[in-house]
């Protein structure tokens, strides 16, 4: 049989377990395009949001991936449910395009988009596989490590708290460490095959884009900043798509600055020269196979009621645990204050304490032993109050879900996963918001050296923590906002795994 007929039949044998491969295909052609989806009618505008497409095409077949400037694909946020269905069908309907090779990513800034989203994501489709261009491949790796942090604390007692705006954070004599970042950018460069410069960026990176703007406009966060460098710096009307990364458990750095105001522009400012220095050190050659798997894999649902009634213990435990004391915030504040300028002589000056001691009286320092008693039993009150609103912020997210998992009425929750190979660059996707560990694991397991791992993208099922993380009992935002039993991450790995080596022909 002739060589491309075999080829012809092995190309028809996969496609059925949903793995295509254009080995014959000379070349790959690509097309990049945006739409504006800002919601003008919602406020001031600080900077656009975008959906931005990128179609890539080899032989017969088409992958199509897209960006949006959006908190999630569907749940959560501006975009409904629908929204992933309604693209895909379209795009099938008006350019033939298989739903399966269809990869939408929300960078997860909290931006609000226009109504008509998916109207405008099949524009940017359309419009990208209308100028479709021959195109070489390039894949590398950018490293930036200070525009983020992990917000996850490992307290002294053992337990994890986090980083967020809904409560307050642990004293920070009660913490002892913090978990672990991801530096990598993780880069795909599309060079136009005839020499007229970069056609399209992706890159990839795992960061929480909720710094927020000065003004409070509508804003794209850090993303919409990092993209503007990378296009501006590349040049020939080149775009830059971001893929958000396993972001669920990493902050932008000074997330609680209370002293200048948060802003998104310096943090997105690094992240895109980062990238944009990597980028250009990319070479790219014309041997880019395209290679696509896309598979639904049933995870485990939690049973949250032992943890729901252990939180509803602790809470009763922690209101009985206040104690009336003699100050107010008034006198508290005021004692505060006096200790932090003289914690020797907080009451007066120092040649009263003096005079005092040569008369052989010390009503003073009993006075101001008296205030220290009255300052710490004050002190303590706050801590569980404190304690309290991390509790209680928590468990309303535990129940909210039990109640959803119950009335779904199923023990399992079906998932979406895409692996997607282009030439060396390879990526592996995820409905939820996976915690940073996850992704470092993929990462160093997977038999391709140019891995990258990304959440938040073809759905959102909240967030998908380690097995560990969700042994924590409500003390962190990730182990409480999650539908999924703890024994879900050795599951998803094993898959995953499996994906990346079927790419891989093992």
């Amino acid at each position: 049989m002739p060589y491309r007929s075999v080829c012809r039949w092995l190309c028809l044998f996969l496609i059925p377990v949903g793995l295509t491969d254009s080995p014959l295909a000379a070349e790959l052609t690509a097309g990049a395009a945006k739409v504006d989806i800002t919601n003008y009618d919602a406020g001031p505008v600080n900077d656009p949001l975008f959906a931005k497409a990128l179609v890539l095409k080899s032989g017969e077949d088409t992958v199509v991936l897209v960006t949006v400037d959006a908190v999630a694909i569907g749940e959560i946020g501006p975009i409904k449910n629908d929204y992933l269905g309604k693209v895909r069908g379209e795009l099938e309907r008006t350019l033939g395009i298989s739903p399966q090779h269809v990869l939408i990513n929300a960078s997860h800034c909290h931006g609000i988009v226009c109504p008509d989203v998916a109207e405008r994501t099949v524009q940017a489709v359309t419009a990208a596989a209308k100028q479709l261009v021959p195109v070489t491949v390039g894949t590398g790796r950018g490293f930036e490590d200070r525009i983020m942090e992990n917000r996850r604390l490992k307290l002294k007692s053992g337990r994890e708290a986090d980083v967020r705006h809904a409560y307050s954070l642990p004293p920070d004599d009660a913490v002892a460490e913090v978990g672990p970042v991801d530096p990598d950018i993780g880069l795909l460069r599309l060079d136009r095959a005839d020499g007229s410069g970069t056609l399209a960026v992706l890159y990839q990176f795992a960061c929480h884009p909720i710094q927020t703007v000065p003004n409070g406009g509508n804003s794209a966060d850090m993303i919409g900043f990092a993209s503007k460098v990378l296009e501006e710096g590349l040049g020939d009307e080149a775009l830059a798509l971001f893929f958000q990364g396993c972001g669920g458990d990493i902050n932008p750095v000074q997330y609680k600055d209370v002293n200048n105001p948060r802003d998104a522009e310096p943090l997105g400012h690094k992240l895109g020269l980062s990238a944009l220095t990597a980028a250009r050190k990319i070479e790219c050659s014309k041997d880019a196979s395209l290679r696509i798997l896309n598979e639904t894999l049933a995870l485990p649902r939690a049973d949250n009621a032992e943890k729901i009634a252990a939180l509803e213990a602790e809470q009763q435990r922690l209101l009985g645990s206040l104690r009336g004391t003699t100050l107010n915030l008034k006198t508290f504040l005021t004692l505060t204050m006096n200790q932090g300028l003289s914690a020797e002589f907080p009451t007066s000056y120092s040649h009263r304490y003096l005079h005092e001691k040569s008369r052989g009286r010390n009503d003073l320092e009993r006075f101001d032993a008296e205030n220290k008693r009255n300052l710490e039993a004050y002190r303590q009150n706050i801590y569980v109050m404190e304690e309290l609103t991390r509790l209680q912020a928590n468990l309303a997210l535990l129940k909210k879900h039990q109640a959803r998992n119950v009335a779904s009425g199923s023990r399992t929750i079906d998932v979406e996963l895409v692996t997607l190979k282009v030439g060396d660059f390879v990526l592996t996707t995820f409905p939820g918001e996976l915690t940073v560990r996850i992704g470092l694991h993929l990462k160093q397991a997977s038999p391709f050296p140019q891995t990258f791992v990304s959440g938040y993208t073809n759905g959102y099922i909240y967030y998908a923590p380690t097995k560990e993380q969700l042994l924590n009992v409500g003390g962190a935002q990730e182990d409480s906002d999650c539908l999924l039993a703890p024994d879900w991450q050795e599951i998803y790995e094993k898959h995953a795994l499996a994906m990346l080596r079927k790419l891989d022909g093992k």
